[in-house]
């Protein structure tokens, strides 16, 4: 299973982005899907999780500006950032929890991240 996750890049404060996440490989069903960030020196922290009935949860710092959204036939998530600032700095992490073919547990999965920069 890989999740490869694209979008980031430099924008300024104000403006907008938005970042997408593709799972793929041996899968037979996905239930949360969700996207994180690291910031330089900080822990990694949630931002927003979709689950496979489609509740959203936002982190406080983000309800209001970010939006998360699902493709479940494509096994895509999305997270669209609007009305950005510099604290939103960091490099972004998708996350799927995953149960493949032939095997009876879920497994988290994570994207390799991309980075995204907001300049004031």
């Amino acid at each position: 299973v890989q999740l490869q996750a694209s979008g980031g890049g430099v924008v300024q404060a104000g403006g907008c982005l938005t970042l997408s996440c593709a799972a793929s490989g041996s899968i037979f069903s996905i239930n949360v899907m969700g996207w994180y960030r690291q910031a330089p020196g900080k822990e990694r922290e949630l931002v927003a999780t979709i689950t496979n009935g489609g509740r959203t949860n936002y982190a406080d710092s983000v309800k209001g500006r970010f939006t998360i959204s699902r493709d479940y036939a494509k096994g895509t998530v999305s997270l669209q950032l609007s009305r950005l600032e510099p604290e939103d700095t960091a490099v972004y992490y998708c996350k799927a929890e995953v149960k493949r073919y032939r095997l009876d547990y879920w497994k988290d999965y994570w994207g390799q991240g991309t980075l995204v920069t907001v300049s004031s």
